[in-house]
């Protein structure tokens, strides 16, 4: 019984492996943050060019 208490013990203090996930969730959270960021980007673009459009189609309608 006392084996298998220090054995459960070291496994709990071994972060060997702990880093590992700790960079993978900072990655995956990277990954989320530029997608939110292209995708609120893209759409101000998109607004953009369509008042650039119109403003060169019909300059009176330009604010």
């Amino acid at each position: 019984m006392k084996k298998l208490f220090n054995g459960a013990r070291s496994f709990a203090k071994d972060e060997e492996g702990a880093t590992a996930v700790e960079y993978g969730m900072m990655v995956g959270l990277i990954a989320v943050a530029i997608i939110v960021t292209v995708a609120a980007i893209g759409t101000q673009l998109n607004v953009l060019f369509a008042k650039i459009k119109t403003c060169i189609t019909t300059p009176g309608n330009c604010t």
